[in-house]
């Protein structure tokens, strides 16, 4: 047990969770909140360091702050990512954490869970995570395959996917048997590292896989080692309200003529096209004229770096670096493209939903995929 705790705990620490996700236990509802921080210790990002009063100001993936304090008596240790045990870990001192690094501070989290003193550090250098995730990501492009979901068969454990080839789409039928390591996206996060252990009787047509493995001669089978779904829509629409308060945008779906609100989170990315690119995706410039982009189909949303909820300026945009959707302002582009991943459909009369007509690779809206680990 102690084991396997360590092995979750190095696994949120390099930020690679998902891999080692179990059924959660009972646990008091100040912790659902953040699996970051246990009763015992807190893992997360160094965003401040002060020697002077001895402190560390982690930020959690969730968004929880939480302030380390160290000691003379304080353990520092090094830890290689993708290690699972510490037997591998070297001594290091305080003045060898830096700003950026992934930190897992052991020791009693006070009752508020935003601060704790910290008996041993155990340190993930910012830069060797990046090459781990790096090198993790070439290989799922070289050696990975993407497509949508068009049949499932639990009983011969088998999924059949279309994919995208230069001659056009063609069928791939993929085994997934016990030994295939098998996951789906949480239903509210579109982090790798949150998906889920799952099953061939989860996955559903029109959803969207990636796999990793070994195709075949003739590319009509793919064996996998890794497999991840998830079902994801790629929307295009008019936006109605922007409301930084709450981080929802309703938008007017232009395919369907149902308003959705868009929720937008923490770590989601927000882009603008630029007038060229807006006149490629909707056969006009930059002011509002006919034209609008083809039908929806699903995707999933692409992963960028992380920031705070944009919040909107009178008549400009938002999102990291100015960009993200206008809100409000005359000119600009108003029919926006919006890579949603969480969606919720405006009930119809009598409390159901109109089902997503969303199905099939089709061409016209930019295909997002799932993301990379």
């Amino acid at each position: 047990m102690r084991a396997h705790f360590l092995a979750i705990a190095l696994a949120l620490l390099t930020g690679t969770a998902g891999a080692y996700a179990q059924t959660p236990q009972a646990t008091p509802a100040s912790q659902q909140a953040d699996k970051g921080i246990t009763p015992n210790s807190a893992i997360g990002e160094v965003k401040a360091i002060d020697p002077s009063s001895s402190q560390l100001i982690l930020k959690t993936d969730v968004g929880s702050v939480v302030t380390v304090t160290v000691t003379d008596k304080t353990v520092y240790m090094r830890l290689a990512p993708g290690e699972t045990t510490l037997a591998n870990a070297t001594k290091i001192a305080l003045a060898d954490v830096a700003e950026g690094d992934r930190v897992w501070a052991r020791g009693k989290v006070s009752d508020d869970q935003k601060s704790v003193p910290a008996a041993a550090l155990i340190v993930m250098n910012k830069a060797d995570i990046a090459k781990k995730q790096e090198a993790e990501r070439a290989e799922w492009r070289r050696r990975g395959i993407l497509g949508v979901v068009a049949a499932v068969n639990p009983e011969k454990k088998q999924i059949s996917i279309s994919t995208r080839s230069m001659a056009g789409t063609r069928p791939v039928i993929i085994p997934v048997d016990d030994k295939v390591d098998m996951r789906r996206y949480a239903p509210d996060s579109i982090k790798f590292s949150d998906a889920k252990p799952s099953t061939v009787s989860e996955v559903k047509v029109g959803d969207q896989l990636r796999a990793l493995g070994e195709r075949s001669t003739d590319g009509t089978r793919f064996t996998a080692e890794k497999v991840v779904t998830g079902s994801f829509r790629t929307v295009a629409g008019t936006v109605t309200v922007v409301d930084a308060a709450t981080g929802e945008v309703k938008v007017n779906d232009l395919q369907t003529k149902q308003q959705l609100t868009v929720v937008v989170k923490q770590d989601a990315v927000l882009r603008k096209f630029p007038a060229a690119g807006e006149m490629m995706m909707f056969g006009r410039g930059p002011v509002g004229g006919p034209g609008g982009p083809p039908t929806g189909q699903p995707g999933a949303p692409a992963q960028g770096p992380s920031g705070g909820r944009p919040q909107p300026a009178a008549g400009g945009s938002t999102g990291p670096g100015g960009d993200g959707i206008r809100a409000g302002g005359g000119g600009g582009m108003k029919d926006t493209l919006l890579n949603m991943m969480a969606a919720r459909q405006q009930q119809q009369p009598g409390g159901q939903s109109a089902p997503n007509p969303a199905a099939g690779l089709g061409s016209g809206i930019p295909q997002f995929g799932i993301g990379l680990p």
